[in-house]
């Protein structure tokens, strides 16, 4: 998965989640905080910035995450250039760039903030800053749950499509429609299969209380926090000064 490869292997991996975090809220409230479209686009360049640079997170694998929502993007920009008139009749709304410029760019800054953290961080190590937060018990369990089965399903889906290649089931036309038919049905299979067991097991071992990770130590936790508030309140001051 590109988030987990990226989050396991930047260089900020051992930064306290609590710095990534601050710096995060940081970018956040710089992205709305922007009065123009341009300086919310420098927002989001400058968060970029520092995901690659400073966490030195491959671009490509950045612009690998980021498309899909960037995508989701153009496409909601375009659809609010898109006005309904009086008689059901369709036609571009050019009045409407102004908002639309301002909404698409501050949503690039928080796309970008959001990023920078995931991007560095572990989702155990998120999990463990919202349990620091407070945040309800029940939401964390199902945050382990569904971040476990993620990866039983990548796992039954690369060992059936590998099964499935090694027999040619992908050697023509047909084959292959005939194979992912039988791929969808077995991970439906598989998948429950094994949430199933991981349900019977936690009740073997008496699992009714929150599911609990290891956190590990973080060094000068206090100093990189300090260090990230400091650079979001500068951030938050570029936002608003840049026109």
């Amino acid at each position: 998965m590109l988030i987990e490869q990226a989050a396991y292997g930047n260089r900020w991996r051992r930064v306290s989640p609590a710095a990534k975090g601050t710096l995060a809220l940081g970018g956040l409230i710089a992205a709305f905080a922007a009065p123009t479209p341009a300086a919310a686009l420098l927002v989001a360049v400058l968060l970029a910035g520092v995901a690659c640079l400073g966490a030195r997170v491959a671009p490509a694998l950045y612009g690998r995450a980021a498309a899909p929502a960037i995508g989701f993007l153009a496409l909601s920009g375009l659809t609010l250039l898109v006005a309904i008139d009086a008689d059901f009749s369709w036609r571009w709304a050019p009045e409407a760039w102004p908002r639309v410029a301002s909404l698409t760019a501050r949503s690039l800054a928080a796309l970008a903030a959001l990023l920078g953290l995931v991007l560095t961080t572990p989702l155990p190590d998120l999990i463990s800053l919202l349990r620091c937060l407070r945040c309800p018990e029940l939401l964390l369990d199902l945050m382990v749950l569904c971040y476990r089965m993620l990866f039983v399903f990548s796992a039954a889906l690369q060992d059936t499509a590998t099964a499935q290649r090694a027999r040619l089931g992908y050697a023509s036309t047909r084959l292959t429609r005939r194979s992912l038919g039988l791929l969808a049905a077995n991970l439906t299979l598989q998948v429950w299969q094994r949430a199933q067991g991981l349900h019977r097991a936690a009740q073997a071992r008496n699992g009714n209380g929150a599911l609990r990770l290891l956190s590990p130590e973080f060094a000068h936790a206090r100093r990189d926090t300090a260090y990230a508030a400091f650079a979001g309140v500068l951030l938050i001051l570029l936002a608003r000064l840049a026109v």
